[in-house]
């Protein structure tokens, strides 16, 4: 199939020449040049259409012999299938990748979010997490997968041969990739020829800002900040960028300008390079054969193997490496988008095959020095490094088998380390750290990771080849360790405190990279028992090897109680010592291991006497050492030290060093006599002589020490005695050892999952991976499950209550206190005594059951009655409560050994004083009331084993073997005591009924129960009070009466824009056009106007708001919390946000004469209304223009005034001036404009953002399923009581022509108004809004010019019920118009009537039935219709409306149907709003994440081809999947450069917005350009736990509860005050730029 080349393409006749690489050569170096690089900026589409057209396509048809399309389908149909049996995909930084825990060989093996959908693993138990990049998807990797090892979709196929493809291949990688750095190779290659042209290329580095690339940009060759922006972006991005181009001087120039501005005292200059265009071309050229080479080998297995082959065949010179080799070895020359393409290129051909997979990874292993060095001296992360591979190829356990094997790999990893880390060795062949550098430190620390995954996986079967070696490996690790052992000692500073700190980071750092590799080690070892046996031997070899600190004297005899201790003196408080011991340790975890797999008994035929004496020392130096910075001896050495001793017990070491030292305590415990032990312990210690009786001191400082030293020498008899939870000490499995650890943790607190798991240690930490940690969990604690915030909790359950150990020796400090207090309180609760026992411990082992002769020996006895006889003689200075403490609890541990070695008797105690009569003394000591439980218990144990100690005297005279029987049931007797005391307490606990404290703080609401006796509405209104009656300051506590002329009082109170009931979403509105008198029916963008309902006086305020300006401006920061320009202010009591006060109007209640009502009911009607308004309206114009009345207008324009007028409420200057702040606020923030007093809009937005937060209210009310009345609390009533009245008294305040034109203005929108023209029509209005502005307005037509007046109640009445009845007949009008959907019924037939009256003035268009019912409900916002219309003096059935009206309606219908507006609406050519308007609600999300990060990983960059890391962010107002915090989609917003979501923001959420951060799994919460805060995504785990950036993993499901919580917040335009709480709290010490995102 591959005969011909070229068919019909007579110019490419490569096939025919006889040199056919010259020839391909010789045109790539003729079309390269003349496709790339001929501009400074390049169009890109351009250039991949000449790449594709005159490059690719010909090489395509030469490897094919025929169109690429045809060839592609021959060679389909000949390989059987297309598809690869891996998947391979290379996964991006931040890309989500999933790993099952139920079938992954180890956490490393992933998939893509296209094979897991697949998959079976996605009904599996799973974790997900954010991918750093360069890895690939395992789908297909048999050895990755317990189950499952494919999708669907990949499946293997066959391989074929093809000499035309790696003739291709090896050409173009050995010239492209290779012959690329100097010009004179690729004139020499590829004949290269043209104009001399250069390019000036800045490169990246990891040592240079961002900023400070651009600020160079700018400095050195003149180009803007935005230029410069895009620039950097790009060279951060691809890694490199041509920054100009011209000659080779101006190059120069500019070369040395960059070199010059970049450069620092401790800082080199940037790397720039001078490059001629065609080298450039060829490099870009590079990059796109890359992504060629991946498409060709894609099409078949054939072609990959190809491919293969050629990288690794080797180089016909000998001393030249193959081409991947060639490759790696050039990493680290090569920019950052090079790098990828040859990393990509990688992983979709070597590391998809198995075979070529092992030949790829030899090679690897074989240059590994090398590349780690060359990745060490590069600035470039190790994502981009061809270092980072090694995950990819160590975690296969068949092939790190073979490297270990074939490779010797653990040798070559440790020996690479070995060599950078040498020039931090001492004298003594030891590391010193101090002046490293900590970049290359953490580069080196890298390496460590490539040995855990070449240890990830034990082996099962173990042959010769690979024990030979391990062990070889083993005794490499070993000399590393020899330089660590001892290493960085520390000498106590006596006298003057320690100068400059040393430095311990490094040590530490170093620490935690091998705890891991240690545990892997020794769970190799325990493997095989050979392999156990040897690694002891070569581990106690090197001990004994190393140079540690000498002892400085000859051994000594020591003497106590009859005693002899033979040891060289040494003391920690004057001799150096250090805390870093690995070889001690690993000693003593091999030493466990061939005690739990029995091979113990050979160790004496490896191994010769071992001396204990001698390996106990170093650990228990280290003991001692932690002991005496715990009592202050070490203070003078600084904070370093302190630090060193806080990680050595912390969970991030303990496990390799203090855990491993106790452990090697215990050894030599269970193998020494146990008097000549604690004798070593109270040397050690530096006790010996305080407990011998030879010193004293009158130095309270000093006796403080010892009392201290004394309790940490106790508490370690405790640990050593009492923790036996390890196995191969006693016979617990890692179940056990894992429950045990839950269990006190759950003992200090309930733990969320998260919390649990990030306290349990790492070893056990890393099993999570597997599932049984959840198995263990279940069995000793309950789930609780959240509510709508905080997460779920893990209790522990009362039957496991029993096993909390006071001293639990992984506990810190504080945890112990919490531990201590949590549980006296719960046996307070219960009723039972505060004495915590101990649990019964498990037995030990064999090998380790001498340890309990510890608390039976003479010097533990002397130990013991040395402490009761400073406490029975009440020296408080020679004893501590904590020490009796920790005596009460090893007594009993001494009591369950064996009763015969106690001594209670006289005989054996010192002065004729017994420890009975020291206890009973004891427990009358006043300072130890809070121990009286404690000691009475330890008393009633003593006299039991006491009264048992006779009676098996008695039995030993008889039979020697019935004693021992009988001693065995005294033990099991106790045994059965102490588990049977806790079920005894929780009988009683049990009949005591359980007291819960419950805060019920159920807001009080205003009941209002709306019935027919009630009317709001017209001349047979009630009486309804609107007394605020006496409120208090909140500042000043002082109690103030709501008067007119008194001082103001104000609410709190926070003005902002709102689209939460917009019906067209990212409208924008502006004064231009009717807005803002006429709010359109879209409700495109509101004001809202919220209280939290806290009142104070004005002036109180004002000096508060003064007090917040001043200190505000000194705070950190201030501006991201609150805008002190636009005159924000936290809430002095509930911390709300606030940006003005609502100022408490006094109104008194309306007294309404119903009998002139009535009269006035006669006369006035509707008809005779409108022509009294009409007329007045054009009075007051006429009167305004001319300043002179017509008489016959004279009648008319005061009839107005015959229906009852009364005076206007006179108001203090203090309430007036608040009435202007409110109202100056609400138009600033309401118009985003300037301030402005005189603005004619300033009373219509009081009445706007009156009508919008009324219509929010009840928009929420319906949500919530609440009746608008009765149903709103206390604060929420007042906010909307004080905003209605402070909106009613705008037009006191305003000129009254402004307000008498906006009342004209309006009203021409329902009558005909003789000085109005061009009213809207009733299609493009909101009735509520123009309801709202009628009402508070119509009281200026009633102002004379010589006198105030407003309308008496009688007139208000009737004003406000025809209003009403036109508004709402006008809204009937608009919902017909508006709506579609016949119903029947007596209402059907009224609209029918109606109709046909509207058919006759819209031309016919209006052509279908129409109901109403539904719709105006929203208008008159209640579900009991009648009631209500009761309730406002309206019929039942609303079209008698239009029949009552009937002489008026009919000319009012055909003005309203005669507008042009309604016709373009009939015809289509309008947008109408339909009614009932929708109720807004956040979009809906889906159940499971894991479709979010689907979507997620689907999404395209708007304005990006790249696929690099994008932010995918959803907003969850409208749905809208955003590109945030990338410069690719930044906009420009009044001027500024704002990210994609704050540029949205604007549009769809007036400022505010809503967004879900897919891949990061969190919300951001926007209020404005400058201020955000995250908050939790309302997506939970299994255990009720979220997971912010996706650490833990764990599968995510929607929680309905927080997701309408979250709504909720919204709804009530909520989120500016949590965003304020929010910073608040968080208390920002960097600012974050909001804008950007």
């Amino acid at each position: 199939m591959y005969v011909h080349l070229f068919i019909g393409m007579n110019r490419y006749k490569w096939q025919e020449a006889s040199n056919r690489e010259a020839a391909i050569l010789s045109y790539l170096g003729e079309q390269v040049p003349l496709i790339y690089c001929l501009e400074a900026e390049p169009q890109q589409g351009e250039e991949e259409q000449k790449v594709e057209e005159r490059l690719l396509y010909p090489l395509e048809c030469f490897i094919f012999g025929e169109d690429p399309s045809v060839g592609l389908e021959k060679l389909q149909q000949y390989s059987g299938s297309s598809s690869a049996q891996q998947c391979g995909r290379v996964f991006k930084e931040g890309e989500t990748v999933y790993s099952c825990r139920d079938c992954a060989i180890d956490p490393t093996c992933v998939l893509c979010i296209e094979c897991f959908q697949k998959s079976v693993h996605k009904s599996h138990r799973y974790k997900m997490h954010a991918s750093a990049g360069g890895g690939f998807c395992d789908c297909g990797d048999l050895e990755a997968w317990k189950t499952g090892p494919c999708c669907s979709q990949h499946d293997p196929g066959t391989s074929v041969t093809m000499e035309t493809v790696q003739f291709i291949f090896w050409n173009l990688i050995d010239v492209d990739f290779f012959s690329m750095n100097t010009i004179v190779e690729l004139t020499s290659c590829l004949g290269v020829r043209g104009e001399d042209t250069y390019f000036c290329v800045l490169y990246n580095d990891e040592h240079h800002s961002y900023d400070h690339v651009i600020y160079t940009l700018q400095r050195a060759i003149a180009c803007d900040q935005n230029q410069a922006q895009i620039y950097t972006a790009l060279i951060d991005k691809e890694g490199r960028k041509a920054v100009k181009r011209g000659t080779l001087r101006s190059c120069q120039q500019a070369k040395d300008n960059i070199r010059r501005n970049s450069e620092h005292i401790i800082q080199k200059p940037l790397r720039v390079e001078i490059l001629h265009t065609a080298i450039m071309a060829h490099q870009t050229f590079a990059l796109r054969l890359g992504a060629w080479f991946q498409k060709i080998i894609g099409y078949s297995v054939g072609l990959r193997e190809v491919f293969c082959q050629v990288a690794l065949e080797p180089a016909a010179d000998d001393n030249n490496p193959c081409l991947i080799s060639r490759l790696m070895l050039h990493d680290a020359k090569l920019y950052k988008g090079a790098r990828k393409v040859v990393h990509e290129l990688i992983f979709s051909s070597l590391l998809m095959d198995t075979e070529y997979k092992r030949q790829f990874a030899m090679k690897f292993t074989e240059h590994y020095k090398q590349l780690q060095e060359d990745f060490i001296s590069d600035d470039h992360q190790r994502n981009i490094s061809i270092t980072a591979l090694s995950v990819q190829i160590f975690t296969v356990p068949t092939l790190a088998r073979q490297l270990i094997d074939e490779g010797s790999v653990i040798k070559v990893i440790i020996d690479t380390v070995m060599d950078m880390m040498r020039e931090h060795l001492d004298s003594n062949q030891r590391f010193h750290f101090q002046g490293h550098n900590p970049d290359k430190f953490f580069r080196v620390q890298v390496i460590f990771h490539d040995l855990r995954y070449i240890l990830i996986s034990k082996p099962s079967v173990w042959t010769e080849t690979l024990r030979e070696k391990f062990l070889e490996g083993l005794h490499v690790f070993l000399r590393f360790l020899c330089c660590m052992q001892g290493m960085e000692e520390v000498k106590r500073q006596l006298g003057q405190h320690v100068e400059v700190e040393p430095e311990w980071e490094a040590g530490f750092s170093l620490q935690m990279q091998l705890r891991h590799i240690l545990a892997m080690f020794q769970d190799w070892c325990s493997s095989d028992e050979r392999v156990l046996l040897l690694a002891f031997q070569e581990c106690h070899r090197a001990l004994m090897s190393c140079t540690n600190q000498p002892f400085r004297s000859e051994p000594t005899d020591s003497y106590m109680c009859k005693q002899i201790l033979h040891a060289r003196p040494y003391k920690v408080s004057q001799e150096p010592v250090s805390i870093h011991l690995p070889i001690s340790r690993l000693l003593a975890g091999l030493y466990v291991l061939l005690c739990q797999t029995g091979a113990i008994q050979y160790l004496p035929d490896f191994v010769d006497t071992l001396n204990f004496t001698e390996l106990a020392e170093q650990p228990l130096r280290c003991v001692v050492l932690a002991a005496q910075v715990c009592a202050d001896m070490w203070r003078r050495n600084g904070l370093s030290l302190v630090s060193q001793v806080y990680y050595y017990q912390d969970l991030k070491c303990r496990d390799e060093m203090f855990d491993k030292d106790i452990i090697m305590l215990q050894i030599a415990a269970s193998k020494m006599d146990p008097n000549h032990f604690l004798m070593l312990v109270l040397l050690r210690f530096e006790l010996f002589d305080v407990f011998n009786g030879n010193s004293s001191s009158k130095d309270q400082e000093v006796v403080k020490q010892w009392n201290r030293l004394t309790e940490e020498m106790l508490y370690l008899i405790i640990i050593i005695v009492g923790e036996r939870y390890v196995p191969g000490i006693s016979n617990v499995t890692k179940e056990d050892v894992t429950m045990r650890e839950v269990i006190h943790l759950l003992c200090i607190q309930p733990m969320a999952h998260s919390s649990l798991v990030k306290n349990l240690p790492e070893n056990v930490r890393h099993l999570i991976h597997e599932t049984w940690l959840e198995t263990v969990v279940s069995k000793v604690a309950i789930f609780k499950k959240p509510g709508v915030s905080g997460h779920g909790l893990y209790e522990l359950k009362k039957e496991c209550l029993k096993e909390f150990n006071p001293f639990f020796y992984h506990y810190s400090r504080p945890q112990h206190s919490k531990a201590e207090e949590a549980q006296k309180k719960r046996r307070t609760q219960e009723g039972s005594d505060k004495a915590l026992r101990p649990p019964v411990p498990p037995p030990f082992c064999p090998g380790f059951s001498n340890i309990v002769y510890l608390l039976c020996c003479d010097i533990f006895i002397h130990i013991l009655r040395r402490i009761f006889q400073k406490a029975a003689e009440d020296r408080s200075s020679r004893w501590t409560e904590p020490m009796i403490q920790r005596v009460w609890l090893l007594l009993p541990h001494t009591l369950l050994i064996d009763t015969d070695m106690f001594v209670f008797s006289e005989t054996g105690s010192e002065h004729g004083k017994s420890l009975f009569h020291f206890l009973t003394k004891i427990k009358s000591l006043p300072s130890l009331k809070a121990q009286n439980d404690m000691i009475t218990w330890n008393l009633q144990c003593v006299v039991f084993a006491q009264s048992v100690q006779d009676k098996e005297k008695a039995e030993r005279k008889r039979k020697a073997e019935a004693a021992k029987a009988h001693r065995q049931k005294i033990m099991a007797q106790m045994s059965a005591m102490q588990k049977n005391f806790i079920e005894s307490n929780k009988m009683l606990y049990d009949n005591m009924p359980e007291s819960s404290i419950q805060s019920d703080t159920a807001a009080s609401v205003e009941s209002f129960d709306v019935d027919e006796s009630r009317v709001a509405v017209g001349p047979e209104q009630g009486v309804c009070s609107t007394d605020w009656g006496a409120q208090i300051c909140i500042l000043c506590q002082e109690e103030q009466e709501v008067q007119a002329q008194a001082p103001a009082m104000v609410l709190t109170a926070c003005v902002q824009r709102s689209t939460v009931l917009t019906q067209d979403r990212g409208k924008t509105l502006s004064p231009e056009g009717c807005y803002p008198l006429f709010m359109p029916p879209d409700l495109a963008v509101g004001t809202h106007t919220g209280s939290c309902g806290h009142v104070m006086h004005a002036t109180c305020w004002q000096k508060y708001f003064e007090a917040v300006q001043n200190t505000t401006r000194n705070r950190l920061h201030a501006d991201l919390i609150i805008d002190l320009e636009n005159g924000e202010y936290m809430c002095p009591l509930c911390k709300s946000l606030c940006n003005t006060v609502i100022p408490l109007i006094p109104v008194e209640p309306s007294k309404l004469n119903y009998e002139s009502a009535e009269l006035v009911g006669q006369h006035l009607t509707l008809e005779r209304w409108v022509q009294i308004m009409s007329s007045r309206i054009r009075g007051l114009r006429a009167a305004e223009e001319a300043m002179v009345l017509f008489d016959e207008c004279q009648a008319d324009f005061r009839s107005i005034l015959s229906f009852g007028v009364q005076e206007p409420p006179k108001f203090s200057r203090s309430i007036t001036e608040m009435l202007g702040v409110c109202a100056n606020t609400v138009h600033r923030v309401g118009l985003q404009t300037a301030p402005n007093d005189l603005c004619p809009y300033v009373p219509v937005m009081s009445w706007n953002t009156c009508a919008y937060t009324i219509q929010a209210i009840e928009s929420m009310l319906q949500e919530e399923g609440k009746a608008l009345f009765g149903s709103l609390q206390n604060r929420q009533l007042s906010g909307l009581k004080a905003l209605v009245q402070f909106s009613a008294s705008q037009r006191l305040k305003s000129r009254k022509a402004v307000i008498q034109k906006h009342f004209a203005d309006m009203l021409a929108v329902l009558v005909p108004v003789p000085t109005v023209e061009n009213a809207p029509s009733i299609l493009e209005v909101d009735f509520f809004h123009l309801l709202v502005g009628l009402v508070l307005s119509i009281p200026a037509l009633y102002q004379e010019e010589a006198v105030d007046l407003q309308p008496s109640a009688v007139s208000t009445a009737f004003n406000h019920l025809y209003l009403l009845h036109l508004v709402t007949m006008g809204h009937m009008l608009q919902v017909l118009l508006a709506s579609h959907g016949p119903e029947e019924g007596e209402e059907a037939h009224a609209a029918a009537e109606l109709f046909s009256i509207m058919s006759q003035h819209t031309d016919g268009l209006f052509s279908l039935w129409y109901t109403v019912k539904c719709q105006v409900y929203v208008y008159l916002m209640c579900i009991q219709l009648p009631l209500l219309c009761s309730y406002l003096s309206l019929p039942s059935n609303l079209f008698q409306l239009f029949q009552q009206h009937r002489d008026v309606v009919t000319n009012l219908i055909k003005r309203w149907c005669g507008n042009a507006a309604i016709s373009k609406a009939l015809k289509g050519e309008m947008q109408i709003i339909r009614y009932p308007r929708k109720r807004n609600r956040l979009i809906d999300l889906p159940e499971d994440y894991s479709v979010l990060l689907n979507q997620a990983s689907h999404f395209k960059c708007p304005n990006s081809s790249d696929d690099e890391r994008k932010h995918p962010t959803l907003c969850l107002q409208c749905g809208v999947m955003l590109c945030a915090q990338s410069p690719c989609c930044q906009q420009q917003l009044n001027g500024e450069e704002v990210g994609a979501c704050t540029a949205h923001a604007a549009i769809c959420g007036a400022g505010v917005g809503m967004f879900l951060r897919v891949r990061e799994c969190e919300i951001i919460l926007m209020a404005s350009k400058t201020r955000g805060s995250p908050y939790p995504a309302p997506y939970l785990d299994d255990y009720g736990e979220t997971d912010p950036q996706l650490g833990r993993g764990n599968p995510l499901h929607l929680c309905p509860e927080r997701y309408r919580k979250l709504h909720h917040m919204w709804q009530q335009h909520c989120i500016l005050e949590e965003i304020a709480r929010s910073l608040e709290l968080l208390n920002v010490m960097f600012p974050f730029e909001w804008q950007m995102i």
